[in-house]
């Protein structure tokens, strides 16, 4: 039988307390800390979205671990709401501790039932981290959370990128994990009712070699970045 997706999970608490020292000991070879690439990730979908003419009100962060890339989101659209969801109630704890607001908010998972209300959807390597029998029940349930014609940027790491498989490979919970490549992310998407709006690679070179980072722009269709947006819209 396959488990709902969707339940708390009492292993991901494990993590909880050491997560943002781990995730930091494995990017450190990048030169940068996670709220580089949380900054660069919501700016880079920002700009996106303008070129859309989408200013969303109501966003979803899937996935949000301890709440960073819900306060970069917050920060990003002020007048939205924000709310962070995920499997670990410790995580959360941290989430609130740190970046809970009246704008800025987050719960479990479970908590919460698809009302089609979310204008975007937001995770960063989250799929990843989700069992393959799990993630179309996971990609099904995020459909739902969205209004009709709402978007999904769906953020993952690039196993394309050599130096993303190093970097995963130094950290405790994302070594065993089952990375997606572009195709099979896009895919995901399909199947789960998306329209794919684009892909863009982001994040090429680290901090030593931070003067060519002007023109990553204009290398965001090249495969290689370290991590990869897909942006998807609601069919």
């Amino acid at each position: 039988m396959t488990r709902d997706p969707l339940t708390p999970r009492p292993q991901f608490d494990a993590y909880a307390a050491d997560y943002d020292a781990a995730l930091e000991r494995g990017i450190s070879v990048s030169g940068e800390d996670k709220e580089f690439f949380a900054r660069g990730r919501v700016h880079w979908l920002a700009r996106q979205l303008a070129e859309l003419g989408e200013s969303p009100q109501r966003i979803l962060d899937f996935g949000c671990g301890t709440g960073t890339g819900a306060h970069h989101l917050g920060e990003q659209y002020p007048k939205a709401a924000v709310l962070g969801t995920d499997l670990s109630g410790s995580s959360l704890e941290t989430a609130r501790r740190r970046y809970g607001g009246e704008r800025v908010q987050f719960r479990l998972t479970s908590e919460l039932a698809p009302a089609g209300e979310i204008d975007l959807a937001f995770c960063n390597g989250v799929f990843h981290h989700i069992p393959l029998a799990e993630r179309a029940g996971a990609m099904k349930w995020i459909h739902q959370s969205l209004h009709s014609e709402g978007l999904f940027a769906f953020w993952e790491n690039n196993p394309w990128n050599p130096g993303t498989r190093f970097v995963m490979s130094r950290i405790p919970f994302d070594r065993d994990a089952i990375t997606l490549t572009p195709p099979e992310s896009r895919r995901l998407l399909s199947t789960g009712g998306f329209e794919i709006v684009r892909t863009d690679f982001l994040f090429f070179f680290p901090r030593w070699l931070g003067w060519l980072r002007r023109i990553e722009p204009r290398l965001a269709g090249l495969p290689m970045g370290a991590q990869y947006l897909v942006l998807a819209r609601k069919r």
